[in-house]
């Protein structure tokens, strides 16, 4: 039963980890829903580290955009773009694991429940809906169309929003970034895209912080539960990046923003009679 359940987060945690709908807010549905078997402490890191599936699906299908070395002599090995790509996604990172280090407990704390969470989907989910048609009615035209043309400032402001999504749960951290890429100018493809890359660095810095406090004394039962949700998360991320990004060529982010708001209102609604 508990593999069975793993599956099932596996799915959602590929689906939801890089569309804008929070990925906490449906594991918080989930986790209500069905009855994980495992210790508390188990499932605080399992429900961290199985985002590393969902992370690997990114570095393979975007290997070569990723990767900051070259096998010819005349690039002297280095590809100088992407390393500085990567030193912008290194600006972006600064403000959250500030907040992190400085409050992360706290904030846990603090802003970890449902009512958080259902405020937040709803709020994003207008937030997305409200850019959208004012881009739409103003015929805006994207400033940055590339990676490349992303500026260090352009990355920090993008860190201040990842930063919201850090604070407040049922945020979206990749809806923050997009909302934020959207704002500054970002094309959704490129919006997009650099979330997916910043992702990279935060998640494997989050689960390798909760595998050390886990203590790495793992049962054998464990780490097949483990790795079984990392598995399906990593399957169904290769299927959910790339429709992603075919269906925001053609489409803007409305259709989250609505799912927002009802994802949102099914939170209240549910913890609020259960």
């Amino acid at each position: 039963m508990q593999f069975l359940i793993s599956i099932l987060f596996g799915i959602v945690e590929g689906i939801t980890e890089w569309l804008p709908v929070s990925s906490t807010g449906h594991m918080i549905l989930l986790d209500e829903l069905v009855k994980f078997d495992m210790s508390d402490k188990f499932k605080e890191m399992y429900l961290i580290v199985i985002q590393l599936g969902a992370i690997l699906a990114v570095i393979i299908i975007y290997f070569w955009q990723l990767w900051p070395f070259s096998s010819k002599k005349e690039d002297h090995y280095i590809k100088k773009d992407i390393w500085t790509m990567w030193f912008k996604v290194l600006v972006s990172c600064i403000p959250a694991v500030i907040i992190e280090l400085l409050l992360g407990d706290k904030l846990e704390e603090m802003f970890y429940n449902y009512k958080v969470v259902a405020i937040m989907l709803i709020l994003f989910g207008i937030l997305f809906i409200v850019i959208e048609t004012v881009f739409k009615k103003n015929n805006k035209e994207s400033k940055i169309n590339s990676i490349a043309e992303i500026t260090y400032k352009a990355a920090f402001i993008i860190g201040m929003f990842q930063c919201i999504a850090a604070v407040f749960p049922g945020t979206s951290r990749s809806g923050a970034t997009i909302i934020g890429g959207l704002i500054i100018g970002m094309s959704r493809a490129v919006a997009a895209e650099y979330t997916f890359f910043l992702a990279v660095p935060v998640m494997l810095g989050a689960s390798l912080m909760k595998i050390v406090d886990f203590g790495f004394n793992f049962s054998t039962n464990e780490i097949l539960v483990l790795l079984t949700g990392m598995i399906v998360a990593f399957a169904v991320s290769m299927v959910i990046i790339k429709g992603f990004m075919s269906y925001i060529k053609k489409h803007d982010f409305k259709v989250f923003g609505w799912y927002r708001i009802v994802l949102g209102i099914i939170v209240l609604i549910f913890f609020s009679i259960r």
